[in-house]
């Protein structure tokens, strides 16, 4: 694992919104009797789901109300995983003036996660040289889905990255191949479902190497992916379990991975892909907006909404 900053990815790696929403936006695997001792050792998941208990009442699906990120995420992370997959709607244009999820993230969690998470890995793609004219054909294919995002993504998920190295807390990307690539390249109408697939398997694969590596050593700390809340879903909806790695980590770790969807309430619309969301019709703007609501939308799986940016 490099200790370096993360470099400009080619792309940044398409989103979904959490729970089902419209599409929008070195080492082997690890030896089989060291994933079983990994599980094996796990906590239920009947324990992992009694948190979150601290924070203010506020209704449904266990709605609770904390002065600060961090106080969220701290009853999160009461649970212990050993695997905690962090998802976001990336920032779109238009909302330049607005905190992102990503800055907010690298800001109030980072610093909280010190010295409790060995790795993080975020969703951009560092592909490999030699492969360029698939490179040059997929930055063609994801263009109409990403043409909406804020020009600063890429740049807020390096800076994430920077921040990580300098808390000890080792990042990298996801590094495809150029098979990878040539599939995609090759897919015509199903480029972005392969592109999903290929962000959801790599992403569970190395989340595993890392756990694995962790269990070796004895290091009891947590493996954390940031990347759009479509790829982390414990639970995807019908049709769309190739896109996440929720379930697969839950597997291999014994039911201690953990979904986080992290939103910044000035980005949430009243469409069809956002109503979807089980805690729509619970968040309320006006009381909730300068506190950090949260609600458990699964055994285990939160959503989190930042306070609403101060003017």
């Amino acid at each position: 694992m490099p200790s370096r900053s993360i470099p400009l990815a080619f792309t940044l790696a398409l989103t979904g919104c959490a729970g089902g929403g419209s599409v929008a936006s070195d080492a082997s695997p690890p030896p089989a009797a060291t994933a079983s001792a990994v599980a094996s050792a796990a906590p239920t998941a009947t324990a992992q789901a009694a948190a979150p208990e601290s924070g203010r009442p506020c209704g449904a699906l266990d709605c609770r109300l904390f002065d600060t990120p961090e106080d969220a995420l701290a009853a999160v992370l009461a649970s212990k995983p050993l695997v905690l997959g962090i998802g976001e709607a990336h920032a779109q244009k238009g909302m330049e003036g607005v905190d992102s999820a990503a800055k907010r993230f690298a800001e109030h969690f980072l610093p909280a996660l010190k010295g409790r998470a060995s790795d993080l890995v975020v969703e951009l793609m560092l592909p490999p040289k030699g492969c360029k004219p698939a490179e040059q054909k997929v930055r063609t294919q994801q263009r109409e889905v990403t043409k909406h995002q804020a020009a600063s993504n890429q740049n807020e998920y390096v800076t994430m990255g920077d921040v990580a190295r300098k808390l000890g807390v080792v990042p990298d990307a996801l590094r495809p191949s150029c098979d990878d690539l040539e599939r995609t390249a090759k897919a015509g109408d199903a480029a972005i479902a392969t592109m999903l697939e290929n962000i959801a398997r790599l992403a569970g694969t190395k989340a595993k190497e890392l756990v694995a590596r962790n269990e070796k050593a004895g290091a009891d700390k947590m493996v954390v992916l940031y990347g759009g809340a479509l790829h982390n879903d414990a639970t995807p909806k019908a049709g769309r379990k190739s896109w996440s790695f929720g379930p697969e980590l839950a597997k291999a770790t014994g039911s201690r991975y953990v979904e986080l969807d992290v939103f910044v309430p000035e980005s949430i619309l009243d469409t069809d892909s956002w109503k979807a969301m089980p805690w729509y019709a619970h968040y309320d703007r006006a009381a909730h907006a300068g506190a950090t609501a949260l609600f458990k939308t699964g055994p285990s799986s939160w959503s989190l909404i930042f306070p609403k940016t101060a003017k």
